[in-house]
């Protein structure tokens, strides 16, 4: 839900930080040959920064990231991605939150996966539809354990399975607190 996107934001960068330079975050590559050196802020990583801009993403780049600079990046490549306008409240921030942290098209496959359509990685008209007409608590809760189970199968899950499966908990209590909002 459109609505909801703020939520969504403010909910995101209180999870993924400021400026850090981990060369074992699985999404921070150690620079692109292009100038980008692998850093991440606010949950951006150079490389992605650099791709949405167009420029080069330097550390002096990243470390001057702001709020502001990154709203819209994350509308477009995370919350649009996953279709969130059009998934009911609650399965929005879920799903969005999923893409961030692991990519929007395995996001998408999940819910997919939760509400039995086709797991094209895809949200089309049957996807919304279909998440429309399920119980959104089942949707969340079934979320939440295939975003478990993906986490977990991750080489990387030993270094940060902790933090992942903390924020995948916190994410699910927001988005039962917005899915029922009276």
């Amino acid at each position: 839900m459109k609505e909801n996107y703020d939520i969504f934001f403010d909910k995101l960068l209180k999870v993924e930080g400021g400026f850090t330079d981990d060369e074992h975050d699985p999404g921070n590559a150690r620079g692109d040959g292009h100038g980008n050196q692998g850093s991440t802020n606010l949950g951006v990583t150079a490389k992605v920064w650099a791709e949405y801009t167009g420029k080069p993403a330097p550390i002096e780049v990243m470390k001057k990231l702001t709020k502001d600079d990154v709203k819209e990046m994350y509308r477009e490549l995370y919350w649009r991605k996953v279709g969130a306008d059009q998934l009911p409240s609650g399965i929005d921030i879920s799903v969005a939150d999923f893409g961030v942290n692991s990519g929007p098209g395995t996001a998408v496959m999940k819910l997919q996966r939760v509400i039995g359509a086709s797991q094209d990685g895809s949200v089309g008209p049957q996807t919304i539809r279909m998440a429309h007409d399920m119980e959104t608590s089942d949707v969340l809760n079934g979320l939440a354990t295939q975003r478990e189970m993906y986490l977990r199968s991750l080489n990387k899950f030993e270094r940060y399975g902790k933090g992942w499966l903390n924020r995948n908990q916190d994410v699910l209590k927001k988005a039962m607190e917005v899915a029922y909002e009276t």
